[in-house]
C-alpha cells in the first residue's frame, strides 16, 4: 500500500485530502476522558496541514442510529483536535449537507476540518452495497484523495473505511503503517518466547484469536471474567462467576490442543470475590476475599486474579522476548480489583522484550492506573481490529489500502 510519505513526496499543496481518523473517544457529557485516539492521529494531520493540504478530518463516535444524536457529536473532539494542534480546527455540523460542503470549500491551504460523526448517516454502516456506496460518492466529492489512518475501524466494512478509497487516489497513514508494522511483528519472524495475556469479560470474544495463537504461541495468560469459563471446562466450581457455558465444550478442546501443542495455558491459581458486583460510581469498598481457583464459594463471583497469580503471571511474563496483552485481569474501574490488570501491565514494563497493549480496555486501563504510555513497546488503538489481524482475517479497511 502506498504511504503517507510517497504521497507528500508527490505533493499535496491545494489539494482536499480526506483524512478517516478513529476519534471515537470516551466521553462524559461533552468532557472527554481520554484523548489517546486524537493524539494518535496527530502526526499524520500535522504532516497534510504542514505539507499545505486542505485536510478533511472524518471519524465515528460511538454508536448513533443513522441519525444525528447530539450525545455522540464529535464537536468536542473537534476542539481537542485544534487544542493539539495549536490551530483551529473548523468543524461542519453535518456530513456530507450545507455545513460540510461549505465549510471545506472554505479551507486554505494548510487548514483543517472535522466533519460531524459519519454515523449520523445511515450509508455509513449500512450492509446494502448501493447504499454505502452512495454515501461514499456524497464522502468522495469532499475531497481529492483519501488517506486512512483510523485503524481502530479498519475491521469494519463501512463506506469511510471500504468503500471510499476505491473511489479517490489513496495511501496511509502513519498510524495505520506503525499498528500494521507492529502486528507483523506478531504473526511474522516472531522473537520468542512469544507470550499473550489475555483478558476481558467473555470467552467468547476471544475464540477465534485463541484457536491462532495456539499455533503460535509459547504461552497463554488467561484472566478476566472470560477465565471462569475456562476454570469450569476443568472441573472447578466457580460459583456466581460470569460463566458462557455453551462455550465449555470448545474450551476444554483448547485446553487438549494447548497441551498436545506444548503451548503453557497458564489459569490463575488464586481469584478476588464478592457476594455482590462493586460499585463502580462511588469506588465504595468492596472488601473483597482472596480464595483458590479451584474453591469459589457458590454465592461469590470473582473479580480478579489473585495475589498468588499475580506473582505467577509476572513470573511467566519475566523472560519474554514478544508480549501482546489483551483485556483487563479484572474489574480495574474498581481500586479493590485493579491489582492483577495492574501486575500485568507492571510486568509488560519489566519485561526485556517487545510489548504490546492490544487496544481497548486494556489501553484504557494503562492510562487509568496511571501508567507511562512511551514506557510499552506499542499501545494499539484498535483492540477488535487488531484480535482480527491475529486470527487471520482480512481486514476491510487494509485491504481497501492496497494498490
Amino acid at each position: 500500500m502506498k504511504t503517507i510519505d510517497e504521497l507528500l513526496a508527490e505533493g499535496v499543496a491545494g489539494k482536499r485530502v480526506f483524512v478517516r481518523a478513529d476519534l471515537n473517544v470516551p466521553l462524559d457529557g461533552t468532557t472527554i476522558t481520554d484523548d489517546g485516539r486524537i493524539r494518535a492521529v496527530l502526526p499524520t494531520v500535522k504532516a497534510l496541514a504542514e505539507a499545505g493540504a486542505r485536510v478533511v478530518v472524518a471519524s465515528h463516535l460511538g454508536r448513533p442510529k443513522g441519525a444525528p444524536d447530539p450525545a455522540f457529536s464529535l464537536g468536542p473532539a473537534a476542539a481537542r483536535l485544534g487544542e493539539l494542534l495549536d490551530a483551529e480546527a473548523k468543524f461542519a455540523t453535518d456530513t456530507v449537507g450545507e455545513s460540510a460542503t461549505s465549510t471545506v470549500a472554505g479551507l486554505t491551504d494548510g487548514q483543517v476540518a472535522v466533519i460531524e460523526n459519519l454515523r449520523f448517516n445511515a450509508g455509513e454502516t449500512s450492509k446494502d452495497d448501493a447504499e454505502r456506496g452512495a454515501f461514499a460518492d456524497q464522502l468522495a466529492a469532499l475531497a481529492d484523495v483519501y488517506v486512512g489512518d483510523g485503524f481502530g475501524a479498519v475491521h469494519r466494512k463501512h463506506a469511510s473505511v471500504f468503500d471510499l478509497p476505491a473511489r479517490l487516489p489513496h495511501a496511509a497513514g502513519y498510524l495505520i503503517a506503525t499498528e500494521v508494522g507492529v502486528l507483523k511483528k506478531l504473526t511474522e519472524d516472531v522473537k520468542r518466547p512469544y507470550v499473550v495475556a489475555l483478558g476481558g469479560s467473555k470467552v467468547s470474544d476471544k475464540l477465534a484469536v485463541i484457536d491462532q495463537l495456539l499455533g503460535k504461541a509459547d504461552r497463554l495468560l488467561i484472566g478476566g471474567g472470560m477465565v471462569f469459563t475456562f476454570l469450569k471446562a476443568k472441573g472447578y466450581e466457580v460459583g456466581a462467576s460470569l460463566l458462557q457455558e455453551d462455550q465449555i465444550p470448545v474450551v476444554q478442546e483448547y485446553i487438549e490442543r494447548a497441551e498436545k501443542n506444548g503451548v503453557e495455558l497458564v489459569l490463575p491459581v488464586d481469584v478476588l470475590t464478592s457476594t455482590d458486583f462493586p460499585d463502580l460510581k462511588t469506588k465504595a469498598p468492596a472488601n473483597p476475599n482472596t480464595v483458590a481457583a479451584d474453591a469459589i464459594p457458590a454465592d461469590q463471583l470473582g473479580l480478579d486474579i489473585g495475589p498468588q497469580t499475580r506473582k505467577l503471571y509476572a513470573s511467566k511474563l519475566a523472560d519474554a522476548a514478544t508480549v501482546f496483552w489483551n483485556g483487563p485481569m479484572g474489574v480495574f474501574e474498581h481500586p479493590d480489583y485493579a491489582e492483577g490488570t495492574k501486575a500485568v501491565a507492571q510486568a509488560l514494563l519489566d519485561s526485556p522484550g517487545f510489548t504490546v497493549v492490544g487496544g481497548g480496555d486494556s489501553a484504557a486501563a494503562v492510562r487509568i492506573l496511571g501508567f507511562d504510555e512511551n514506557a510499552f513497546g506499542h499501545i494499539s488503538t484498535g483492540g477488535g481490529a487488531s484480535l482480527e489481524y491475529l486470527e487471520g482475517k482480512t481486514l476491510p479497511g487494509l485491504a481497501a489500502l492496497e494498490d
